[in-house]
This record gives C-alpha cells, sequence and structure tokens, in this order.
C-alpha cells in the first residue's frame, strides 16, 4: 500500500490527508468564536473610547474566514466520513460542543450587523432558530439518549443550552426582539439551574476534569458577560441593578480563572486552549461596556487589562493552532 493512502473510516482507500478529515473536531468553532469574542469587545471599544476600528476589523474578517474554512472541512467531513461525524454527535463529551456551529454564526451576525446587514440578518435567523434546535438535542439526548456519568459533566454543558443568551445580542438590529426574548430566557433559566451541577463537578476531586479539558472551567466567565451584554440589547438600557449584577458575577469568574493560572499553564497545549477565548473577550465586551456606562477609572483599568490581555491571549492561541495545524497535530485520533 502507498505510504499516500490508507484504509478510511468508511472502509475504503483514501488518502492521509483527506482521512485526518474523519478526526476533524467540530471543538474547532470555538476559534470563531474565540476571534468574533475579541472583536465585539473591540467594536464596544471603539464606540465608548473612540479606539479605530481596525482591530474590530481585523479580527471580525479573521473569524469569518475560519468559520469558511473549517466550515468547508466540516462539510467535506460529513460527506465522505458520515459515521465518524455521527460518533462525535453521540460521544458524552464532545457533542456538547457540536453547538458552537450555531452560536459562531450569532457572533458572526452580531459582527457584521454593521457591515453586511443583510447577510448578518440570515446568519441571526439560522443561528438563533439552530441553537434552540440544538439545545432541544442535546438535552434530549442527556435524558436517555447517551450514557452519562459523573466524569463526562464538563462546564461545556454550558455551550448548547446557555449559547442562547447569545441571540439577543444582534435581535433589535438584524433579527427578532420577540426571539430575541425567549433565547435569552432558555438561556438563563438553564443557566441558573446548571449553575450548582458544574460547580459541584469542579469542585469535587475525587474524580477531577481530565488535564487536557481543565481550560474548559472558563467557560463559567461566559454566561453572566454574555447574558449582561443581552439585557443591554433587550432593554437599550446602559446600566441598572441586572447589568451591575451579571458585571460582577463575570468579573468574579475571571478573578477565579486567573487564580487558577499556576495550574492552567502546565496544561500542554490543545485545542480546548479556545475555551480561555471567547469567555474572555465576551468578560472584556462588558468590562468595555460598563466602563461606558460608569464613568470612572476603576472600570476603565479593568475593561482595558481585560481587553488587552484577551487579545493577546488570541494571537497566541491562534498562532499555537496555526503551528499544530502545520506539524499535523490537529486531525488525531482520540
Amino acid at each position: 500500500m502507498s505510504p499516500e493512502t490508507s484504509t478510511g473510516a468508511e472502509g475504503s482507500l483514501a488518502p492521509v490527508g483527506e482521512r485526518s478529515l474523519a478526526h476533524l473536531p467540530v471543538t474547532l468553532f470555538s476559534s470563531v468564536m474565540g476571534l468574533r469574542g475579541v472583536a465585539l469587545a473591540w467594536r464596544r471599544a471603539s464606540r465608548v473610547w473612540e479606539v479605530p476600528e481596525w482591530p474590530a476589523l481585523g479580527f471580525l474578517a479573521l473569524a469569518a474566514a475560519a468559520f469558511v474554512v473549517i466550515g468547508v472541512a466540516y462539510a467535506v467531513k460529513w460527506a465522505r466520513f458520515p459515521r465518524a461525524a455521527v460518533a462525535e454527535l453521540r460521544h458524552p463529551v464532545r457533542m456538547t460542543f457540536a453547538p458552537t456551529v450555531t452560536i459562531s454564526l450569532l457572533v458572526l451576525a452580531t459582527a457584521g450587523q454593521d457591515v453586511v446587514p443583510a447577510l448578518a440578518s440570515a446568519l441571526w435567523w439560522v443561528g438563533a432558530v439552530g441553537h434552540l434546535v440544538a439545545t432541544t438535542a442535546v438535552i434530549s439526548a442527556w435524558f436517555g439518549r447517551v450514557d452519562i456519568v459523573h466524569t463526562t459533566v464538563t462546564p461545556a454543558w454550558f455551550i448548547p443550552v446557555v449559547g442562547n443568551v447569545v441571540t439577543p445580542l444582534a435581535a433589535r438590529e438584524v433579527g427578532s426582539l420577540e426571539l430575541g426574548w425567549f433565547a435569552f430566557g432558555v438561556g438563563v433559566v438553564f443557566w441558573v439551574g446548571l449553575l450548582p451541577l458544574l460547580l459541584q463537578r469542579v469542585l469535587l476531586h475525587d474524580a477531577g476534569l481530565p488535564g487536557r479539558l481543565l481550560p474548559t472551567i472558563a467557560i463559567f466567565v461566559a454566561p453572566p458577560a454574555v447574558a449582561m451584554l443581552s439585557w443591554q440589547a433587550l432593554t437599550g438600557t446602559s446600566g441598572g441593578p441586572v447589568a451591575h449584577i451579571l458585571y460582577a458575577a463575570a468579573m468574579a469568574f475571571v478573578a477565579i480563572l486567573l487564580a487558577q493560572a499556576g495550574r492552567l499553564r502546565r496544561v500542554p497545549f490543545a485545542l480546548p486552549y479556545w475555551a480561555y477565548t471567547f469567555p474572555l473577550g465576551a468578560a472584556s465586551a462588558a468590562a468595555v461596556a460598563m466602563a461606558g456606562a460608569r464613568p470612572q477609572a476603576t472600570y476603565d483599568v479593568v475593561a482595558w487589562v481585560l481587553l488587552g490581555g484577551t487579545t493577546l491571549l488570541v494571537l497566541v492561541v491562534g498562532g499555537l493552532t496555526l503551528r499544530a495545524v502545520a506539524h499535523r497535530q490537529i486531525c488525531l485520533p482520540e
């Protein structure tokens, strides 16, 4: 057999490069979310502090390019290796990352609402409705179609259900406020419901998170940060008690995450590193929004530190990912 060919996952001969698509992880879509998260933060900064818009536009372009490349590759995976794709959706851990596809559509719609409003509206509707469908599918699977045990529960459980709080960000401009409020209600209620369970999961150490998945603890930051931004978008207000409570929760989880830096820095690089990026991007955007609503030096300092740190983090993780792609360390069987 030629060294350039091997038996594919579907029982046929396939080039090694093509066969690796069988192992293309859906978690790659989290890179789109991470790039878009920092773009959202810079977009807010351009409005609050009148800084140049080119960082926001640059990260938006990178997010769009990443979505196209990953989307095409993932479509090929479904066409060539459907059994591998279906198996991923049935995996008790990896299935929770599948709705990053619809969240990616929503964050791209939010980013592009001023640039390409017609396209943003189409992406928003597909993402909003698609994510509600994904929420129903994942919860139905949790109810009995997959084998859920203590060790398969991770903070990534927030993604399929609490991801609905992303929907309202552009609902007023390119979507529907009614659907935005509906999705917001679903996301917030499930956040409140899942939070105790997921806190218990990370606090009890008899069967702790695998080292590879430790970066997913950053996902705790995302729900209150995005919920704050969505509350502002839905109500048309910039502050108020609800926004302050959600801001405080987001910053508390950021502080907890930073306190774990010594342990987290020992985790070897892997795709779950992208789990840091969108939550911190959302926290940066929330911090900038609060700085705009409460013009005090403390809020400005927190916002600038988070924005600068998150921007650097996204660039570093992006560079490490490209290096891993170049060394063929991404599409590997687990």
